[in-house]
C-alpha cells in the first residue's frame, strides 16, 4: 500500500472559490491557485514577483471530455499573467478560467530550473492524453547539471501529487504506467478482471480497476461508432477515436490500442456499447459472473463486518 502523505491547505480569503496555497510536508516547493476572476488578487502575491512555473487551465471548446492547458515559466509570473490575460488579438490567451503556480519557499528556483520544467512538463502533460496542449512545440531543454536534473525530478514527483488535490488531474501518469502498481490477482485486495460482452457484435472487453480509475485494458473491443441517443460520452466516443485509443480493425468494432482509464465503470460501458450503459450492472467479475456492483457492496459489507467484530 502506498504511504500516506500530508498537504497543507490554506483558503486565503475563507472561500473555497478564492485564492488556495498548498504545501507537501518536507517539500521547499508552494502551490498557489484560483480562478481567473481573482486575477487581480493573485498577482499582488509575493509568490508572483518569484521565479516559478505556472498552468493556465480551461475548457476545451473541441472536446468537453478534457480541459485545455497552457504550461509556462517565467522570472516574474506576475507581467506574464498580466500579459496573458490581455485579448487575443493583443497577445494574450482567452480560454483560460484558472490559473496555478509552482515556486520554492526557499526561493532556490532559477530561470534554468523553471525552464527544465516547463520543458519536462510539457513532455508528461503530451504523455498522459488527459489534456489539450495550448503549448506550441517544445523544445527540450538540458542545460541542467545531473545532480540539479536529480532535484527536479523529486520537484515534478510532488507537483504531479498536489495538482490533483487542486483539481488539475492533466498530469496524473496514464494507466498503462499504473498498472505496475496494481497487486497481483493472488492477493485479496486485488481487483478482479472484470468482463462485458454483447454477443450480438461478437463485442468482448476487459478492465480493471487501478489507482481509483476503471481502466478498460488495451486489446479490449467497443462499438465502431455511437448509436445512442446525444449524451456526454458521445464526445468521448469520438474523441478516443480521433486520439488514437479506440482504431478500427477487420472485423468492423475498435479496438483499445492502449489500456484506458475511465472515471466510472459506467463512463467505460456506454463508450464501448456507444450508447448509454449502466456499468455497475454491465460489467462483471470474469471469474464468477458477479456484477460490478454485486462486487462492489460485498467489498464495502465485509469490510463494514469487520470494523464490526474488532469493535465488540
Amino acid at each position: 500500500m502506498t504511504q500516506g502523505r500530508s498537504i497543507r491547505l490554506f483558503l486565503v480569503d475563507g472561500s473555497p472559490n478564492g485564492l488556495l496555497t498548498a504545501e507537501i510536508m518536507n517539500w521547499t516547493g508552494h502551490a498557489l491557485t484560483g480562478p481567473r476572476t481573482r486575477l487581480s488578487e493573485l498577482v499582488k502575491r509575493p509568490e508572483c514577483s518569484r521565479t516559478g512555473i505556472y498552468f493556465l487551465v480551461g475548457p476545451d471548446p473541441d472536446n468537453t471530455a478534457r480541459p485545455l492547458v497552457y504550461i509556462g515559466e517565467s522570472d516574474d509570473v506576475a507581467k506574464r499573467l498580466k500579459q496573458h490575460n490581455q485579448p487575443e488579438e493583443k497577445g494574450g490567451k482567452d480560454f483560460w478560467e484558472r490559473v496555478c503556480l509552482i515556486t520554492s519557499k526557499d526561493q532556490n528556483l532559477t530561470k534554468a530550473h523553471v525552464k527544465y520544467l516547463e520543458s519536462q512538463l510539457i513532455a508528461l502533460a503530451t504523455a498522459s492524453g488527459r489534456c489539450g496542449l495550448k503549448n506550441g512545440t517544445a523544445h527540450e531543454y538540458i542545460n541542467l547539471p545531473e545532480a540539479d536534473q536529480a532535484d527536479m525530478a523529486f520537484f515534478i514527483e510532488q507537483i504531479r501529487t498536489i495538482l490533483p488535490v487542486l483539481g488539475f488531474d492533466f498530469l496524473r501518469e496514464p494507466a498503462t504506467k499504473a498498472k505496475s502498481e496494481v497487486p497481483s490477482a493472488g492477493k485479496p485486495d486485488a481487483s478482479p478482471v472484470f468482463e462485458l460482452r454483447l454477443p450480438k457484435y461478437n463485442l468482448y472487453s476487459k478492465a480493471q480497476e487501478m489507482d481509483g480509475e476503471f481502466v478498460v485494458l488495451a486489446g479490449s473491443h467497443a462499438k465502431a461508432k455511437w448509436t445512442g441517443d446525444a449524451h456526454g460520452y458521445r464526445n468521448l466516443h469520438e474523441q478516443l477515436c480521433e486520439d488514437g485509443v479506440l482504431q478500427l480493425d477487420s472485423s468492423g468494432l475498435r479496438v483499445f490500442s492502449q489500456d484506458y482509464g475511465f472515471s466510472a465503470p459506467s463512463a467505460a460501458a456506454a463508450v464501448i456499447a456507444g450508447r448509454r450503459a449502466n456499468g455497475r450492472a454491465e460489467w462483471k467479475v470474469a471469474a464468477t459472473g458477479q456484477t460490478y456492483g454485486d462486487w462492489q457492496a460485498a467489498q464495502v459489507d465485509e469490510e463494514y463486518d469487520n470494523i464490526d467484530t474488532d469493535n465488540v
